[in-house]
């Protein structure tokens, strides 16, 4: 391979067994990929369906709220996790909601499928809010997630910061959120954005932590995919990807077509991992490069 750079892939079993007890002093990979959590959009019953069979009963599935979804197609996506014996999480956007009733009418939706346990209450994409809702911040202050019967709320993390909002103001907002959701006596979660770079992800939960934010952490993974996809879902979000982390993170940027999955990433997390300093870390898969090829990666990685 080029430059000497080498793929991830989904190992045979004898390699996997060695890559999860290998871990030098931190964690050993069982720990941080024990209670992982994955991700769907409205459109993926049917791949979540063709999965079921190889994701741990009880497992955390968020369901997205995107612009080119409705409200049932969010809401048979979150009756399809119950009914195959996992647990929802719908995402909630905040700047995408043009009203208190159109969230209401979310809730009482999911809540009619015994699916509003937890929620994933995040900013959105819109620069200006469509309704009254500037951030996640806002609807958790609202005391409306209450009244349906969230009792976990989680919220988003920025390792490697946001292309449109300052650091200060990412921090600020994190620390009002979980000012808040300890006020409100609910436990919460932050879930972070897709980060290659596992040296920046372990600082910043560090210095999570420093900021007071005691809540656990799901650090934010792509599935295996090919090298092409994952750089060009990196370049969409702002991530940066030079060479450097290209190759600790395991991908050629000679050969778009090869297939990497986050096994690197995982292995040198755990390994940095000090419970004393970073408080608890999990992960939460990103399904873009296919969400059963992404379960069956977590079961032969577990192994």
């Amino acid at each position: 391979m080029a430059g000497g750079i080498k793929f991830s892939h989904v190992k045979p079993y004898h390699e996997v067994t060695r890559t999860v007890s290998d871990c030098g002093n931190g964690h050993h990979v069982s720990t941080v990929l024990n209670d992982f959590s994955m991700e769907m959009t409205g459109k993926d019953v049917e791949k979540v369906e063709n999965a079921a069979g190889v994701i741990p009963r009880g497992t955390r599935i968020n369901v997205t709220f995107l612009e080119n979804e409705d409200l049932t197609m969010r809401v048979n996506a979150a009756a399809a996790v119950k009914r195959l014996g996992f647990t929802p999480v719908p995402h909630i956007s905040a700047r995408r909601l043009k009203s208190q009733e159109m969230l209401e009418e979310f809730l009482t939706a999911l809540r009619a499928i015994d699916a509003t346990e937890s929620v994933f209450s995040v900013g959105g994409d819109p620069a200006v809010p469509m309704g009254p809702y500037e951030d996640s911040l806002a609807v958790i202050e609202s005391g409306v997630l209450q009244q349906y019967g969230v009792t976990d709320i989680s919220v988003g993390g920025y390792p490697d910061g946001h292309p449109d909002i300052a650091s200060e103001v990412l921090w600020s907002a994190l620390e009002k959120k979980s000012a808040a959701l300890s006020r409100l006596q609910i436990p919460g979660t932050v879930i972070t954005q897709v980060d290659f770079d596992v040296d920046r992800v372990l600082s910043w939960v560090a210095e999570v932590r420093e900021h007071g934010v005691e809540m656990p952490i799901r650090v934010g993974v792509p599935g295996p995919a090919s090298v092409k996809l994952l750089l060009g879902f990196a370049s969409r979000l702002g991530i940066s990807t030079s060479a450097t982390i290209a190759k600790k993170y395991g991908l050629s940027v000679t050969n778009l077509l090869g297939k990497a999955g986050p096994d690197r990433f995982i292995r040198d997390l755990a390994a940095g991992l000090d419970p004393g300093k970073h408080g608890t870390v999990k992960l939460h898969f990103y399904t873009f490069g296919g969400f059963k090829t992404t379960a069956e990666w977590i079961s032969n990685f577990s192994l």
